[in-house]
């Protein structure tokens, strides 16, 4: 189907129950299901002339109508911001993001990001419409450091956000974290939902959360730290620096989620002048490439605050 600002779609019976916003992204190029649920609840999209929410599940010979505005203006400049890059082909580039850089635009941050270095770089990235993040599918944060991966075209990136959304893509962290684990491994399973109260956390207590799966197992254990990796099955916001802080092991200087403190100590010898942010770091990611469809897989090594902070701790508090 062939698509300009406005668009019809009837419903057939394959399509039949299954939620409007899902089957507007299916249908229409280059609209993602957010913005999609987005338009719908803005009464841009319609279902025979009226409007409906955008979990209302359609019936066959409905037909759907809408009207697709063109993107906001975007002010995110191109900018010589550094970047590290693993691999790069037309579709693709993968990154090992350094600690210390936003991602993408945002109040407080519109100047400097990976994105403008993205762009100074790749001037030809399209932005997706509706998403206006010019191929970012997903993304790490702030003090995070490691493994990322930009789509450069429409195709990839919505490929991708399926690969992120159906959870085949493969991602694993390292991590330092305050205490000593009592087993070898493990899975964390508690829901992650926006705190009730300060709205920049998450929480496992939400009123309104989803749920989530973090796997682990212990790399190294020092004295009042332990090394691990793991595996997210899920990608909540903050996941990973929630779920170890619920479970009494929070991510060394992650002052957000940290509720000891003395997490940035390691026996008699003080930690806290080495550490400058949450030391977690975005390790391996695996997926099928959105266009070869062959499994690729990336490892970003581990960044040099990290390894200095794993040396002091094997040479001055290992058992």
């Amino acid at each position: 189907m062939h698509v300009n600002a406005n668009f019809t779609i009837c419903v057939n019976k394959s399509d039949s129950g299954r939620r409007i916003d899902e089957v507007v992204a299916f249908y229409v190029p280059d609209c993602s299901r957010s913005f999609a649920k987005d338009l719908i609840q803005k009464g841009k999209i319609l279902v025979q002339g009226g409007a409906k929410k955008p979990g209302y599940r359609v019936k066959p010979g409905e037909e759907i109508t809408g009207f697709i505005p063109p993107p906001e203006q975007y002010f995110c400049k191109p900018e010589p911001v550094p970047i590290d890059i693993l691999y790069e082909d037309n579709n693709i580039i993968v990154l090992n993001k350094q600690a210390g850089i936003v991602v993408h635009p945002a109040p407080g941050h519109y100047s400097g990001t990976l994105l403008n270095g993205l762009l100074y770089h790749c001037p030809l990235i399209k932005g997706i419409k509706g998403e206006l993040r010019h191929g970012i599918v997903h993304r790490l944060d702030k003090d995070t450091s490691g493994t990322l991966v930009v789509a450069k075209d429409a195709v990839s990136h919505r490929n991708l956000s399926f690969q992120f959304k159906s959870r085949t893509i493969h991602k694993k962290y390292l991590a330092i974290v305050h205490g000593r684990m009592e087993a070898e491994s493990g899975t964390i399973l508690f829901p992650v939902g926006r705190h009730p109260v300060d709205r920049k956390r998450m929480s496992t207590a939400s009123t309104k959360s989803r749920s989530a799966e973090t796997s682990w197992k212990v790399r190294e254990i020092f004295n009042e730290n332990t090394l691990l990796e793991l595996e997210l099955k899920t990608g909540r916001t903050h996941q990973i620096r929630v779920h170890c802080a619920a479970i009494n092991h929070p991510v060394t200087g992650d002052s957000t989620y940290c509720t000891r403190g003395d997490y940035t100590k390691a026996g008699k010898k003080n930690l806290a002048p080495l550490v400058e942010r949450q030391m977690l770091h975005s390790w391996q990611l695996k997926f099928t490439h959105p266009v070869t469809e062959k499994i690729v897989s990336f490892e970003s090594p581990v960044p040099h605050d990290m390894e200095k902070i794993i040396h002091f701790l094997r040479n001055n508090a290992k058992c």
